[in-house]
């Protein structure tokens, strides 16, 4: 499932910048540490629904909006 973290990271990534959001203003807003947020952001991690959520509510979308749809992580 590293396909999905990544994928994940990636849509986080899209919206953070589509609100003109720096990641460590993000990341303050989250309570998530400045290099964990970088770590999201790569898919190098697995994050909780309580922080896909958090950072969700910071992004003004709804959390189902940041999950890639199963056909992308299909093997192609």
């Amino acid at each position: 499932m590293d396909q999905l973290a990544k994928a994940l990271g990636a849509r986080i990534r899209t919206q953070r910048k589509a609100c003109r959001l720096s990641q460590d203003a993000l990341a303050l807003a989250c309570s998530i540490d400045r290099s964990y947020m970088g770590r999201i952001e790569r898919g190098e991690v697995n994050i909780t629904v309580e922080k896909l959520y958090r950072i969700a509510s910071l992004l003004s979308c709804d959390p189902a909006s940041l999950l890639p749809p199963v056909a992308e992580l299909q093997p192609g």
